[in-house]
């Protein structure tokens, strides 16, 4: 046994250090290579956030879903004033809220003054997102 290899033994976190070293000198081999790829993600950033400020001023309709149902026609035809019909949603479950159709978050009712209003309680991540499309 060296001496090395006694002080490792003795010493573990000796050898830690040693391979952390050894880590960092390797991901500073070329300082350029990693400040061009840098760079390279500072203009992916910027790129996409230009594109995101082209989107901003498109309007998109929002809707509040209360719950549905499924009636035949001859059903819909009967209804008049003060009919009822169930709906598939329980009382006191959260609201679906769309945008263009789309799912985008749950919520619930409040009043905004004299109006109703909507607080957001889940958002979809962007991955529910993309199974909704």
């Amino acid at each position: 046994m060296n001496a090395e290899t006694v002080e490792k033994e003795q010493n573990p976190t000796a050898e830690a250090k040693e391979n952390a070293a050894e880590k960092e000198a390797s991901t500073n081999e070329n300082p350029v290579d990693n400040k061009e790829e840098s760079n390279k993600k500072v203009e992916t950033n910027s790129a996409a956030v230009s594109n995101l400020r082209l989107l901003e001023n498109i309007e998109v309709r929002l809707t509040v879903e209360v719950g549905n149902t499924e009636i035949k026609i001859k059903d819909l035809l009967r209804l008049n004033e003060g009919s009822v019909i169930e709906l598939d949603r329980l009382a006191g479950d959260a609201l679906d809220i769309l945008a263009n159709g789309t799912k985008i978050a749950k919520g619930e009712v409040v009043m905004v003054g004299e109006k109703f209003g909507i607080r957001f309680t889940e958002v979809a991540t962007p991955e529910e997102l993309m199974q909704n499309l």
